[in-house]
């Protein structure tokens, strides 16, 4: 009997079908969920390194400050009171910081606050702004040039410093932080 050889013509290129499929593992959808979840906290937690990168530590600067209405604000006077400072950088122009100036209205009520615009016009144009706002123009200072930003080292507003009555910083917030968050804040640095 004679050998018969039967040969399978490939299909061309054109006519292959290729089907690229993730692995069986990674087809169920509780675990695509928690890897998209982690690679979302991955990105947020390097953002906020990034942003927190070279903020000041330890000692809080010498603070002695003219707000809007003419009152001095001294950081070192208002922490040997025994009450926590809030030092709150912020500028007009932040839609994110636009979202947290009536928690920190509503925190200047009970902690004495340092509320510092950097880069947000003239002193006529931020004391226009607080009234527009409803702000307490007592606390506002006027930082045209950042130099308030710079000397805590951050690199975005808002920037919420948190500084304890021994004139540790004790907490540092970059981004939107809600007004409870803080009011806990405040209230851990006076422990």
């Amino acid at each position: 009997m004679p050998l018969k050889i039967f040969y399978s013509r490939a299909p061309s290129l054109e006519q292959a079908q290729f089907t690229l499929s993730p692995p069986s593992w990674l087809q169920k959808k509780w675990v695509k969920n928690s890897l998209t979840i982690l690679i979302f906290i991955g990105l947020f937690l390097l953002l906020r390194a990034f942003m927190q990168g070279d903020v000041m530590q330890g000692k809080a600067p010498v603070m002695k400050v003219q707000s809007l209405t003419g009152e001095v604000l001294d950081l070192q006077a208002l922490t040997q009171q025994g009450q926590p400072v809030l030092v709150h950088i912020w500028a007009t122009w932040c839609p994110i910081c636009d979202l947290s100036k009536g928690g920190i209205e509503s925190i200047a009520k009970d902690y004495a606050v340092i509320n510092i615009a950097t880069q947000s016009g003239s002193d006529a144009e931020l004391l226009a702004f607080a009234q527009k706002n409803n702000m307490n123009p007592a606390i506002i200072v006027n930082d045209t040039t950042g130099m308030w930003m710079q000397t805590f080292g951050t690199k975005a507003v808002p920037a919420d410093f948190i500084i304890a009555p021994n004139g540790e910083i004790a907490f540092v917030e970059i981004g939107l932080t809600s007004a409870w968050g803080l009011r806990l804040r405040l209230w851990w640095a006076q422990q």
